[in-house]
Order: C-alpha cells, then structure tokens, then sequence
C-alpha cells in the first residue's frame, strides 16, 4: 500500500502566499507524476498543476504565473507554492501521485486533502 499524506495550506488574506507539501509514502517502486487537484464547492474536482518524474511541470491556466509545483524525488515529496492568491482559489487541495510497483503496474493515490481558504 501507499500512503499520501498532504500538509500546509490554511486561510490567507487575497494577494498572499501559501504552500503546501505532499508525501508519498510505502511500497514504491517508483513515481512516474506527482500532481495537485482542487475542488471548490459544488464545483468539480480539477487539475491545478502535475510535473511528471524528470519532466516538465504543467499548469492550469488560471493558476500559471501564480503557483509552482516542485518534487523532490530523493524523498518522494512534492510542493506547491502559491503566491497572489484570490478568492477563487479557495478550495479543498489533493495531491495525487502515480505509483509504478515492482510489476511496472501503475496507479494513482489520493492524499485527503489538505483546505485553502482565501478571504477578499
């Protein structure tokens, strides 16, 4: 099994910085993406930004230029830095990662989330 466990966020002012920290953890082989998910209420769940191992990060558009995502692969971590936060940001954050096990069989774990309030 895998544990993911998220950590950071919290209530911020509009215009101001938080972060947030995943940590996967258990039998890994390996991690092939590690990603952040959203879901404001009564709104779907959506992707805010993945980074693929030894790739490139992507954003939403509605986040590029605001957050950044950063993994550190040695401790099976990934971030999220988010800076000029507004109001629409607030929502329930997930980490994701995409495990590959000892039989090169690959499947997402979900964090429980971690809140991100933003207050105008």
């Amino acid at each position: 099994q895998v544990q993911v466990v998220e950590s950071g966020g919290g209530l911020v002012q509009a215009g101001g910085s938080l972060s947030l920290s995943c940590a996967a953890s258990g039998n890994i082989f390996s991690i092939k993406a590690m990603g952040w998910y959203r879901q404001a209420p009564g709104k779907q769940r959506d992707l805010v930004a993945t980074i693929p191992s030894g790739g490139m990060p992507d954003y939403a558009d509605s986040v590029k230029g605001r957050f950044t995502i950063s993994s550190d692969n040695t401790k099976n971590m990934v971030y999220l830095q988010m800076n000029s936060l507004k109001p629409e940001d607030t929502a329930v954050y997930w980490c994701l990662v995409d495990v590959q096990d000892q039989h090169y069989y690959t499947r997402g774990y979900w964090g429980r989330g971690a809140q991100v309030t933003v207050s105008s």
